[in-house]
């Protein structure tokens, strides 16, 4: 398969903070990444995007709310599945145009994912998902249409949608074959489609996995070298929101999880981040990065000087980032 990095993109970074969401304004942005995708190939990685939907599907869930009266709703996991397609097909037209004929091919599967139909996820739902609400707002839309709502990071109140773990990507085979030919592989958006087995095959329930979780099991499963989760921030802070709050560029597995036992990464923000790349390296990968989309090219780099600008590099204990991943 060569050199492997899986990419996992926020779907915050598609419609930013501040935006309405137009296609105009998703498809400017999509161009960022292709332009971090570009570089990542051109330094020899062979590249796997996942991307978050939180904003795109709860938009969606609004307009199927809004028009019952015309079109019959679809459930949350076919929403999924659109905003798969949707956001698969943005990002595939961005990168045709940034990369052109340097692309060996790109492609977007609608990938499903099997869950634990008893994951306590269910029971709890912590996923935000849709616009911003003021807390007004959100206290009538669970009234009136039966939402969890809960603020989410300060910024607000969102709707909470179960969000289980991911345990096995169903379309596994098609995927890796698709990446050993080089092509750029755009696969779990939005986490995935969450399925669970059953007697006659898999059916597909209502949740959203968490993009970062899904990313670090598509990068285990295909054997990845590396795994990026961008972020708007170029590095993880520690003692973030306190006078002692400071940056970090490289620690271990044993130390990021000592910081996450210390409660330093909140869920609404770096919790997942963390979790996924503490998870990544302890079934084998090599390298985990945390940062911004205009870092992750020179963060994989090995070589790359100290005083470069670099995101969070997260290795093994006994990994020296003077060894190629």
């Amino acid at each position: 398969m060569g050199k492997t990095v899986v990419v996992a993109l926020g779907g915050n970074a598609i419609t930013r903070s501040g935006q309405a969401g137009t296609y105009a304004e998703q498809a400017e942005n999509a161009l960022g990444m292709a332009d971090a995708v570009c570089r990542l190939r051109a330094a020899g990685w062979t590249v796997v995007l996942v991307h978050g939907n939180g904003p795109q599907v709860g938009n969606l869930a609004v307009q199927q709310q809004e028009s019952t009266g015309k079109v019959p709703e679809q459930p949350l996991h076919v929403l999924g599945a659109m905003t798969e397609g949707q956001l698969g097909s943005l990002l595939t037209l961005a990168l045709l145009r940034v990369c052109g004929s340097t692309l060996s091919g790109v492609a977007t599967v609608v990938t499903h994912v099997v869950v634990d139909p008893d994951d306590p996820g269910f029971s709890r739902p912590t996923k935000p998902i849709g616009p911003f609400l003021s807390e007004a707002e959100a206290r009538r839309h669970a009234d009136e249409q039966g939402w969890t709502v809960g603020e989410d990071a300060g910024r607000g109140y969102r709707r909470l949608v179960a969000s289980p773990a991911p345990l096995r990507i169903v379309e596994l085979d098609a995927l890796r074959a698709l990446v050993d030919r080089g092509v750029v592989v755009i696969a779990a958006g939005g986490g995935g489609v969450p399925v669970v087995r059953d007697e006659v095959g898999y059916r597909g329930v209502d949740a959203v996995i968490d993009k970062d979780l899904a990313a670090q099991r598509l990068a285990t499963e295909l054997g990845a070298e590396a795994l990026v989760l961008v972020t708007d921030v170029p590095q993880v802070m520690i003692d973030y929101g306190t006078p002692n709050a400071h940056p970090i560029d490289r620690m271990t597995v044993s130390e990021a999880q000592a910081h996450a036992d210390d409660h330093q990464f909140p869920e609404g923000s770096m919790g997942p981040k963390m979790r996924g790349a503490i998870q990544f390296l302890r079934a084998g990968g090599r390298l985990a990065v945390i940062t911004n989309a205009e870092r992750a090219c020179a963060s994989l780099d090995p070589n790359a000087s100290p005083e470069a600008d670099l995101g969070t590099r997260i290795v093994a204990a006994d990994l020296h980032l003077g060894a190629a991943p």
